[in-house]
């Protein structure tokens, strides 16, 4: 295998040398190209939900309000079925749907949208047939939109009265209870979108009379609340009764980021509220007017939601010394409890601060009262016709499909107010909804052409916040069993918890601010190189997408290797049928006409160049590469092929050989037979594994690219070992043309190895100590007992390289020696961080995953050194061990004395938290440049009243099962 040549190449690319180009990579260039073709499709999203923002208001503003209207509309939940007798139901009807590769292959409507309602909400009250009837209009604009933007997905408009009106139309999935929990006024494109940033008080009354259903119904208003907050949000809840306690004593006097981990650490503090004494309402205003008036926050909207059944002090003094007469902070009350005997001071304390009033008699109140607050506050925007755009941070629509292809889709949103323009209501500021459409990130990051970044190179999405929208190093998901699952926190991970070698957070910082520059680290992956980062705000676009990075490696990275060849000849050899490309990158785009979604990339590309489909929108630059690595790399078939037939020209064990470039080509000849074992694509499953690494160059090209040319690569895909007796390993080589620059061609050969013949005899010890160096995971998934759930996120060091280094036999301890000999394949900091996973899944006690921080060591070889021998103590007892490099490879012979064990001498570090520093710590962000808290017209008069509520059966029998489960 050592002499396995490459001359065939080498003699054709001597051919074409004088059309080959090598040019140096401009990173700053490259980075506001980038951004340009952001700019460019994100203008488009922009502009279709525009249209629909426009059409819904003039729909609105000519239509009057019927209070006796009937109107059958397509209900998304009742489509499509029939009563006893075969007739179709109300609110259904025939409504034709069918699979669509565009819309994740799901079932759907094209020319039809359909609309879907909470079960909380009637679906025949005259404010959902007058809103579904007005906007009937919509439908010419969605379908207008797809048509002229084919790249779109979603589009939708969420309405203030409660339904979700959808594009196309689709067969709504309730859950296993026949419930439809879903309600768009609760999604965070709707939230956005209908207020400005907001800085909240909650303040909760836990004197004696809240006690029983009462506390539950004041819990599930407090998590309602923290529901409608978002991270450009920042809150504090206090509890009160004779004295005023915080929650959450580490953010006392103090507003935090309504993040995810912020929101859901005040939701498990609120369980633990218990009531005593007597409610004194006074004490607790004064300290939330305190908090206010520090100055923090997001310094926009400013609200008081308090929380209580009733309030018996003299409390407008209060009012008058911290909020008359400007009335900058608005008051939210909600009245809990059946009995009224308080409302009229509870109701005062709102209308005399420009808030609103609501009795809350049940848990089925909660959720349309809580939204009120919403509305008042989006009052000044409303009466001013500004019609902010926003876009959301990162999330995936579980709740909207029960579709795992859809569940794996990491979405952000284009969003905007719709307003009702009718003169009579103006003072009002009557909020419509909000129409907005879904962008796939993936869709996004794929104008970051990997091909031209390099083997290492990268971009990175990140919001205002310094939250990561897109970066590959992101893993959203964890299993829980088989089944993939968002991870808690997985749209509030942090740039510094992924490129954590920013340790002075200077990288971070400019990104937030919003700098342009160039930036130098040193990093500690599998390249061990520095990396330097083009960083670049798209400007005059929105505030969530304001900064975009790129990351070019120094060596390989900073050069790009082009040829030119003619078409024709280009053609010939890529129709080879040893050759194919990576179907995961985008060569052609497929998705814009229907009628071409279902080709491969690489029958789009010979389509397009063959003149069969001129239309295609296709990478000219990467044709062109692509085409050029055909035909360099064409000899390699007839060459294999001559092996294959030659018997004595191959070597036993070899099953496959294949090649890669820089373009995404790959050809492979298989010598064994066994197609299951064989590559047929560029990118094995674990390449996959990660939703932002599709366009990726797999696991064998990145290694072999960090190792000089003519040096062999071995190493072991761990999928392909599992359930086996068997070993299968990898040899890669390096194929470079010039020094310090490379054509990119990777020449491997895959073999397999008998385990009996490696193994038979031998006691296998994985433990080698070389350099120790720290990694560190801040998105990792750990067991915790199910007896001691900490509400934070611990900071664990679980277990060093030792508690790794078990005694472990391939051949499950079939036989012990004294001695092992095996060949380790040590790559830097590759390897360990996957047995850590595997030690966390496996090992840990307890049943209950939740988000952590670990710190891990890893062991770098020093390539200088050819051989090492020492002693390892243990206890009573102490091993010898020798380390031997094998010439031209990352290969390592290792003999151990195997009959001491020194797996338990070495304890687990840790790390105790100090929970209160992790949590008031807030880091740099920048603050959304638009604000409406005030307008001089706003009608501050209409603050709410007691209302009665008729519940609908079903609604009742929902609200019944509820309260059991909760009581």
């Amino acid at each position: 295998i050592t002499t396995y040549p490459t001359v065939p190449v080498f003699k054709k690319y001597k051919e074409v040398e004088g059309m080959v180009k090598i040019e140096e990579v401009d990173g700053e260039e490259l980075v506001k190209k980038f951004a340009e073709e952001m700019e460019e499709m994100l203008g488009r999203k922009m502009k279709s939900v525009k249209r629909l923002a426009e059409a819904a208001e003039d729909a609105d503003l000519y239509h009057e309000y019927n209070e006796t209207l009937e109107f059958e509309y397509f209900n998304s939940m009742l489509i499509n079925s029939v009563d006893e007798d075969g007739n179709s139901v109300s609110l259904g009807g025939e409504f034709p749907l069918e699979k669509n590769e565009h819309f994740d292959k799901l079932p759907v409507n094209t020319q039809l949208s359909n609309i879907q309602v909470p079960t909380n909400v009637y679906n025949r009250d005259p404010a959902i047939l007058n809103g579904a009837y007005m906007s009937e209009a919509l439908n010419d604009v969605f379908i207008d939109n797809f048509k002229k933007d084919p790249t779109l997905t979603w589009q939708y408009f969420g309405s203030a009265t409660g339904f979700f009106r959808l594009y196309p139309g689709i067969q709504w999935i309730p859950d296993e209870n026949g419930v439809v929990t879903f309600d768009c006024r609760n999604r965070n494109w709707y939230i956005q979108a209908a207020t400005s940033p907001k800085d909240v008080i909650i303040v909760v009354d836990v004197s004696g009379s809240m006690k029983g259903l009462r506390l539950t119904i004041a819990k599930h208003t407090i998590n309602t609340i923290l529901d409608t907050l978002g991270e450009n949000d920042f809150v504090n809840i206090i509890a009160y009764s004779d004295y005023v306690r915080y929650v959450e004593p580490c953010f006392k006097g103090t507003l935090v980021q309504a993040d995810l981990d912020n929101r859901e650490h005040f939701k498990l503090l609120i369980e633990e509220l218990h009531v005593k004494g007597e409610g004194k309402v006074k004490k607790a205003m004064k300290e939330s007017f305190k908090i206010l008036n520090e100055g923090q926050g997001s310094l926009c909207n400013q609200a008081i939601m308090l929380i209580t059944d009733g309030a018996m002090e003299d409390f407008q003094d209060v009012f008058e010394e911290f909020n008359w007469p400007e009335r900058r902070v608005r008051v939210f009350t909600y009245l809990i409890g059946r009995e009224v005997t308080f409302a009229e001071n509870v109701k005062w304390i709102a209308c005399n601060n420009k808030g609103y009033y609501t009795h809350v008699s049940t848990l089925a109140d909660v959720q349309e009262n809580v939204m009120e607050y919403l509305h008042v506050l989006s009052r000044p925007m409303v009466i001013n016709h500004d019609h902010d755009i926003i876009w959301t941070e990162a999330y995936m629509d579980t709740v909207l499909f029960n579709s795992q292809a859809q569940s794996l889709l990491l979405m952000t949103s284009v969003a905007m107010p719709v307003f009702s323009k009718k003169k009579e209501t103006l003072s009002h500021g009557i909020l419509l909804g909000v129409v907005g459409t879904d962008v796939a990130l993936k869709e996004l990051m794929r104008l970051v052409s990997r091909y031209k970044l390099g083997v290492h190179g990268y971009g990175y999405l990140l919001t205002n916040n310094g939250y990561i929208l897109s970066h590959p190093d992101l893993r959203p998901l964890y299993k829980e069993g088989k089944k993939l699952k968002p991870k808690p926190n997985y749209n509030s991970v942090d740039l510094a918890e992924v490129e954590w070698e920013d340790t002075e957070e200077k990288l971070r910082t400019a990104m937030v601010k919003g700098e342009t520059g160039t930036m130098s680290l040193d990093v500690r992956t599998s390249v061990d190189k520095g990396v330097t980062r083009f960083i670049l705000p798209i400007t005059n676009v929105f505030f969530m997408f304001d900064s975009l990075g790129i990351v070019l490696t120094r060596g390989y990275g900073q050069y790009i290797f082009t040829g030119n060849v003619s078409v024709e000849e280009g053609l010939h050899d890529l129709m080879a049928p040893d050759l194919t490309i990576a179907n995961e990158w985008t060569y052609c785009e497929t998705d814009i006409d229907p009628a071409h979604r279902k080709l491969s990339q690489l029958q789009a590309v010979v389509r397009y160049l063959t003149g069969k489909e001129p239309d295609l929108e296709c990478d000219g630059h990467l044709l062109q590469q692509t085409l050029f690595d055909a035909v360099v790399t064409a000899p390699m078939e007839a060459y294999w092929t001559a092996l294959m037939l030659n018997t004595s020209g191959m070597e036993e064990g070899v099953e496959t050989a294949f090649l890669g470039t820089r373009s995404g080509l790959l050809r492979f000849q298989r010598y064994t037979g066994m197609e299951k074992r064989t590559a047929k694509s560029f990118l094995t499953s674990t390449d996959k594994e990660n939703m932002f690494t599709l366009d990726h160059f797999p696991v064998w090209y990145r290694r072999a690219s960090d190792y000089p040319a003519g040096q062999f690569l071995y190493y072991m895909p761990r999928q392909e070992t599992r359930g086996s007796n068997s070993i299968t390993g990898m040899i890669c080589s390096l194929v470079s043309f010039f020094s310090k620059l490379s054509l990119g061609i990777r020449v491997s050969t895959k073999i397999r190895l008998s385990c009996t013949t490696l193994c038979e005899q031998h006691h296998v010890l994985l433990c080698v100590c070389f350099l120790r160096v720290s990694l560190f995971d801040y998105q990792a998934m750990c067991k915790m007992n199910s007896h001691s759930v900490s509400s934070a996120r611990p900071l664990l060091s679980v277990c060093t390289v030792y508690s790794l280094c078990m005694q472990y036999n391939y051949l499950n301890g079939l036989i012990n020696s004294p001695v092992t000999i095996i060949c380790l394949s040590l790559q830097p900091f590759y390897g360990l961080a996957s047995a850590l996973k595997w030690f966390l899944s496996n090992f840990l006690l307890g049943d209950i995953l939740q988000p952590c921080d670990t710190e891990y060591p890893s062991f770098v070889y020093e390539p200088s050194v050819k051989e090492t021998n020492s002693i390892i103590k243990c206890g009573r007892c102490q091993k010898m061990f020798v380390v031997q490099q094998i010439p031209e490879s990352n290969l390592l012979m290792l003999v151990v004395q195997a009959d001491c064990d020194c797996s338990r001498q070495y304890p687990p570090l840790t790390m105790e938290p100090k929970e209160c520093d992790r949590m008031r710590y807030q880091k740099i962000r920048r603050r959304p440049e638009s604000c409406h808290a005030y307008h001089a017209q706003e009608n501050a008069n209409d603050c709410g009243g007691a209302s009665i509520i008729s519940l609908s059966a079903s609604l009742f029998l929902t609200c019944l099962s509820f309260l059991a489960l909760v009581s």
